[in-house]
Formats: C-alpha cells, structure tokens, sequence
C-alpha cells in the first residue's frame, strides 16, 4: 500500500492522494499520512547509493545536456512575536524561486536518456553529467557533444569535465532569440528575409558574416541594456565563436537544439514540483527531485524490491 501512495504521490498534490485511493482501491488516507508515506520513500531514493541502472553498453559518441529550471520554494522564518506568528504564520514565510538543475546523457543513436537533479552549486551538477555520461557507455575515447542554452556554467563544466574530449554547443534556437530581437534594428521592414540569411549564416558557422550585418546597427554604448537588442546580440555572438560550430554538429548527425533537456524538465521535474498551488520546504523538493529522478531512470521497481 505504500507503494501504491507513494506512486499517487509522485504524480499528484497530496490532496489528490486520497481520492485516488478511494477510486481504485476503496480505501481512506489522510493526506497528511500520504504526504509522510512520500516523503520518506523520496527521501531513501534520495540517500540511497546501491540503486544504479545497468549500463548501456559501450558508446562512442554520446549527447549530453544541462539546463537548469526554477522550483517554487517556501522556508520558514523563525518569529520574534510568538503570539503574532499564531496570529499568520504567512508573516514567517519566505517565498522564493530556487534552480534545480537537470542533466541527461544517451549515446547518439539511443533514444533511453539517463538523467540526474540537484539542487546543489554547479559543480555538483558538473559531476552529475560526467555521471551521467558514464552510465550510458563511455569509455576513454568518447567524445561528448553537449548542448546547452548559453549559461556560461554549463560550458565551464563541459570544459573541466570532458576537456579535449567534450565540445559545447549553444542552443541554436536560443540565438535565434537574439537575432529575433535584433532584426527590427538592422532590416525594418524585412526582418524575415534577414533572420533567414543569417540563420542560413549560422548553420555554416559563418558567424563572422552575421557579425558584420549586425555591426552598423550596434547601439551605443550609453543605451541602457533594454533598449540596445543589436548590441546584445552582438556581443552574445562574438563572445562565443567557439560554441558556435552547427556545421560541423550537422555533418555529423548530431542536435544543434537543446529541446530534449528542456521538454525533460517539463515531464521530469515540472510536472510534480511546480504544480498550481505548491511550494516546497527546500528538503522535500530534495526528496521529491530524487523520487522523480528515480521514475525516470526506471529504478522504481528496484526500489521496491529492497525496500521489501
């Protein structure tokens, strides 16, 4: 029956749990004894360190990404007035916005990712993707194509975890935004036909020509940030000649796209953790990141074995 709870839980509001039980079992929880139930099967998943996929063989060229989404989180401060915290506890309540950061790695024809969460510094999440990277295959000789949205953290870790071996492209369709904003300044009147050209550009890794067509545009340097797209575009571009080799990606086969890790933070993380209405004491969205992360990598039933 745990079990059974614990699976409502990871899907629904707590709330949710017992009317779910009622439905297809016949059965009565309090939602405050669901919650618990959930709670602490996430928490073991989350300490738990003999619940590992096996392998999935040996890969030579394996895709990696990392992204990071915000999570809704509530910490409770300690009052003063004890009589007027009674009074509205929501007086004691800090509500934030707290990143979990999402990795996933698959060998390059295999449509099985494995992923790992944390809530932790970037450095953990760096080690998570070498972990990652290893579960699914690799080897000595691996290269590691890794796709990202521009966050200069996640390109700091691919360099110092993969080094020679790994190679960091930015998002393509998050440049895209950046010529987007910028194409009204350089081509009133036809920005299709120029955000054509230098997509077109961008794909042969000619991010030089574009630089050139953005250059005459470059709003000055007194112009506050929001008011200067060209330049920011500009810079974006020319701070990163390195992460921007779609041609060679292409030729190879390989995503210029980091979609699969953000539409995983949709089905992974989000799905549970930012549904309407929640907000999270910072441990148990520990624990339910690590309940979700378990689903995902199809420990679930490896779970349960041990835990009977």
């Amino acid at each position: 029956m745990q079990r059974v709870i614990c699976d409502f839980g990871a899907d629904h509001a707590f709330g949710q749990v017992n009317a779910k039980l009622q439905e297809h079992y016949g059965i009565t929880v309090p939602s405050s004894a669901s919650r618990q139930i959930t709670e602490f099967h996430a928490h073991q998943m989350l300490i738990a360190d003999n619940l590992h996929s096996p392998k999935q063989g040996v890969a030579d060229i394996i895709i990696a990404e990392s992204d990071g989404s915000m999570i809704p989180i509530v910490e409770t401060q300690t009052a003063e007035n004890t009589d007027q915290a009674k009074a509205d506890r929501r007086k004691n309540k800090k509500l934030f916005w707290k990143e979990a950061r999402l990795s996933l790695a698959h060998a390059k024809d295999s449509v099985t990712p494995y992923f790992a969460a944390t809530m932790g510094s970037v450095h953990e999440a760096g080690a998570q993707l070498m972990a990652c990277v290893k579960q699914v295959g690799a080897h000595e000789k691996s290269r590691v194509h890794c796709v990202g949205d521009g966050a200069v953290w996640i390109a700091n870790q691919v360099e110092d975890k993969f080094g020679s071996n790994g190679t960091y492209l930015i998002d393509f369709y998050h440049l895209c935004d950046y010529l987007s904003a910028a194409a009204p300044r350089c081509a009133p009147g036809h920005e299709t036909t120029w955000m054509h050209q230098q997509k077109e550009a961008m794909k042969r890794s000619d991010y030089k020509s574009v630089l050139l067509a953005l250059k005459p545009y470059v709003e000055s340097k007194q112009a506050e940030e929001k008011d200067a797209p060209v330049r920011a575009c500009y810079r974006y571009i020319n701070n990163r000649p390195k992460q921007l080799d779609y041609l060679s990606a292409k030729n190879q086969d390989l995503p210029i796209g980091s979609g699969e890790v953000e539409s995983a933070h949709r089905y992974v993380l989000q799905k549970r953790l930012k549904i309407a209405g929640a907000w999270w004491d910072i441990n148990q969205a520990k624990n339910m990141i690590a309940l979700r992360i378990n689903r995902a990598n199809q420990l679930w039933d490896q779970y349960w074995r041990k835990a009977a």
